[in-house]
């Protein structure tokens, strides 16, 4: 039992290993920096890092510093105007995932948690910053968890918009995502091949009725055409093969935004985050869908934001 358990776990491996090159080979020739979102009023530029080329918006100076990063299909132009309520007070630097938006994963960026921690701290590392408010959503929240895992030093706080636990993510890609795209080396090329499609419906499900998906689509939509990312597949095979206790954190602050509106996550619990981080603050938002800090986001400065030094109560 114990080395066919051995077997499974070195096939597992080998191809998690095929499927992260093969996800860096089909994005490699997407990124076209001459054409990237030509009416981005957002000045960004690339980092070369051991995780991939990531493509990153930092506002610069010495205020406090606020991380964040698009949950795809979302790229950093979504982030325009919350952006722009927080620069004044914050130096926010937001960057797109590798293998999502403009960031051309490496052959060895597998989505784990691992890797996706260490592409944070290599852009904290390159652009100086000590200590950082984590504030992202979904998948990327788990990122955002193992590096206060690994460097509770430098996370200040966590914001975590939409992150359930990772036991809940297992059974909501079990209800929610195609299984084809959890297999291998299948699913990095449908994904590839399918993006467009993926991305608008993706909208459609996550974002309550009453709202007009339209603007969300349109950026995506001109992101793909321009060459972007969107790695599904190579992510949903990442969060898979963590185990259920990988994302398990006891001491930093944590502040989770959950949006009922959102019908993908209509089974799961808004402190399903609680199994995993148990000093969690929830605030359920009662209108808003997958992407609070995206839908709303002067209330997300309200809500969340006022707390942290520099923002103030009307921001």
């Amino acid at each position: 039992m114990a080395q066919t358990r051995k077997y499974s776990t070195v096939k597992l491996t080998f191809m998690a290993k095929l499927s992260a090159g093969l996800d860096a080979w089909l994005n490699a020739g997407a990124v076209r920096r001459e054409r990237l979102a030509p009416h981005s009023t957002l000045p960004t530029s690339w980092v070369d890092t051991p995780q991939g080329a990531i493509r990153v918006f930092d506002s610069g100076g010495d205020k406090p510093c606020i991380v964040l990063s698009p949950d795809g299909p979302n790229v950093i132009e979504h982030y325009a105007e919350l952006i722009a309520l927080m620069k004044s007070h914050y130096r926010v630097l937001c960057f797109d995932m590798p293998g999502f938006g403009f960031s051309a994963p490496a052959s060895a960026y597998d989505h784990s948690l691992e890797c996706g921690a260490k592409a944070m701290l290599d852009l904290m590392d390159k652009f100086g910053i000590a200590k950082a408010t984590l504030a992202l959503s979904c998948a990327n929240g788990f990122y955002a968890i193992r590096v206060a895992q690994l460097a509770p030093q430098r996370v200040e706080r966590l914001v975590l918009s939409q992150t359930p636990s990772i036991e809940a993510m297992h059974l909501w890609t079990d209800r929610v995502v195609p299984k084809v795209l959890k297999l291998p080396l299948l699913g990095q090329l449908l994904s590839r091949m399918f993006r467009q499609k993926m991305a608008a419906a993706w909208y459609r499900i996550a974002l309550p009725k009453t709202t007009d998906a339209k603007p969300f689509q349109n950026v995506s939509r001109h992101a793909l055409r321009c060459g972007s990312c969107f790695s599904l597949a190579g992510v949903v095979q990442g969060l898979l093969r963590e185990p259920k206790d990988s994302a398990r954190l006891q001491t930093i602050p944590c502040t989770v935004l959950w949006g009922v509106q959102d019908r993908s996550h209509r089974f799961t619990q808004p402190n399903a985050i609680l199994r995993d981080v148990p000093h969690a603050q929830v605030v359920v938002l009662e209108d808003c869908g997958h992407f609070p800090d995206l839908e709303n986001p002067r209330r997300f400065m309200q809500v969340l934001l006022k707390n942290l030094p520099g923002v103030p109560s009307h921001a």
